[in-house]
């Protein structure tokens, strides 16, 4: 199935309709309304919006977890389309904790519950945007699945109502709960890498059946128990009116109305990571490739595909994966003049590599290969995974009434999710896409990309760095031989050297 596409001319005139631009969406967070802070002995109440497969298996049972550990929360309300998915859920939270569960067919009259605090939204990515602003402009802290979005628009949007809100935000990339992601950031802004010069990252999959074909189909999924209107969102315009069908249901990652495949269910995680390692946000130019090259199965999105994104400070991000071979990844790498950061696969990291250049380039013998641990052990990862370490650091934030705190607040978020749906829509539209952090608003791309570089390289300009870089000219330049002064035009037939 596929959604109809705006013309080139639709698009273009809604680009610019976020009255807010990315770059006040990434002001400083003391810029933010305060989020008021959980009395000590307070209870945060929790409801759920969509909780079915990850709403269920990682947010409910994760936040009944850590409750069951002492933490200050009640799950007290659940808004889901399937009876059945519902029925297990507030069995599964009463026989957890006790509490019988609220139900509610329309979110919105959970939002409307003053005894409900904060929400978990694992609805399909279509629906994110709405839930996400009704939810903070109700007044709740919001704990959503990633992607954040589903648009370019849309991020910037959710971005800048969350600062205006003041609410306690978390996107669901679990891994940046992990420390090893500031570490790096650490030392690569005091300059252990030298210029750094991009990272490259991947999500690689394989599966008998197909990805995503793996979430069951079940008889009993029809009209009569699922909301099948409701979940669409049809009256909400957020799909058109179509026949039932449990495949696009319960596999709705496959079909471009409701996801964007790999992209934003998969790239989402890694990117993120790279961003809040590098320090780096939005992209400068993005393009995408790839197909489906074997999982010809009647979906949209592609199997393979790979995503190049050029910023700013001088720097490229490689993206890729297939969703066919498994046991090939590449490495995650963070790159730089003096050397590069290597992390393994995955999201549990207890140490990750340092790979030095040699000497004769870097000018510094002291730089050595060595291996950095990080703060924590593989007994700890395995105690405490990342979606605990997650919901756990929403909790906290909560707590204290410190938006800041989430460690993938919706600035982060919001500079992922536009590389990836660039990516996206660049494999879908066959179009380079630019994109003008200081507007929030994408074109297609030119050639002034390219001509901005050879326009720097002219002028011998000094290279551009990643933000909070504090490392000076380390690793940033280059010792030009004797020969290099014979270089220049003959103007007028006199010897550029002769003088």
């Amino acid at each position: 199935m596929s959604e109809q596409k705006p013309s080139s001319s639709d698009k273009v005139s809604r680009r610019g309709f976020v009255g807010a631009s990315a770059a006040a969406a990434a002001a400083a967070a003391t810029q933010m309304p305060a989020a008021s802070a959980a009395d000590a002995n307070s209870r945060i109440r929790i409801g759920f919006i969509g909780p079915g497969g990850r709403g269920f298996g990682a947010h409910v049972k994760t936040l009944a977890k850590l409750r069951s550990e002492g933490a200050n929360i009640d799950l007290v309300a659940v808004s889901e389309v399937y009876k059945k998915q519902e029925d297990t859920v507030c069995e599964f939270i009463k026989k957890e904790t006790g509490v019988e569960a609220k139900r509610y067919v329309d979110y919105n009259d959970m939002l409307a519950d003053k005894d409900v605090d904060a929400v978990c939204i694992g609805t399909p990515d279509h629906w994110h945007h709405r839930q996400i602003i009704d939810s903070l402009r109700a007044g709740k802290h919001v704990y959503t699945e990633k992607p954040m979005t589903k648009t370019v628009e849309e991020a910037l949007d959710v971005a800048k109502v969350w600062r205006e809100t003041g609410r306690v935000m978390q996107v669901g990339v679990q891994s940046t709960s992990l420390k090893v992601w500031d570490q790096a950031r650490e030392l690569i802004d005091a300059g252990k890498l030298g210029k750094v010069l991009g990272f490259q990252t991947e999500y690689f999959r394989n599966s008998a059946v197909g990805q995503w074909r793996y979430y069951k189909l079940d008889k009993q999924m029809t009209p009569e128990t699922i909301d099948w209107n409701r979940w669409l969102g049809v009256d909400a315009g957020l799909a058109p009116k179509m026949d039932f069908d449990r495949a696009v249901y319960a596999q709705w990652r496959c079909y471009w109305p409701f996801g964007s495949g790999m992209f934003t269910d998969l790239f989402v995680h890694r990117t993120t990571a790279m961003l809040k390692a590098t320090g780096l946000r939005y992209p400068a130019r993005v393009v995408g490739a790839g197909g489906i090259y074997l999982e010809l199965d009647t979906r949209d999105v592609p199997d393979v595909a790979t995503v190049v994104a050029d910023y700013n400070e001088g720097c490229q991000g490689l993206i890729t994966a297939t969703m066919c071979n498994e046991n090939s990844r590449i490495k995650q790498v963070i790159r730089g003049h003096n050397g590069a950061f290597e992390f393994g696969n995955g999201e549990s990291f207890t140490d990750f590599k340092f790979v030095a250049e040699r000497p004769q380039v870097t000018f510094n013998s002291d730089l050595k290969d060595e291996v950095i641990q990080t703060d924590l052990t593989a007994e700890e990862l395995k105690k405490a995974d990342t979606t605990y370490l997650h919901f756990k650091n929403w909790l906290e934030a909560m707590q204290a009434g410190k938006p800041e705190l989430c460690n993938n607040t919706p600035d982060l978020g919001a500079a992922a999710v536009v590389t990836v749906i660039l990516g996206a829509m660049s494999y879908r539209n066959g179009k380079v896409y630019q994109f003008d952090a200081a507007n929030g608003s994408y074109t297609e791309g030119n050639a002034g990309w390219a001509k901005r570089w050879e326009t720097l390289s002219d002028e011998r300009a000094k290279p551009k760095h990643v933000p909070g870089w504090h490392a000076g000219d380390t690793g940033s330049s280059l010792k030009a031989e004797e020969y290099q002064k014979l270089a220049g035009p003959w103007v007028g037939g006199k010897d550029p050297a002769a003088s």
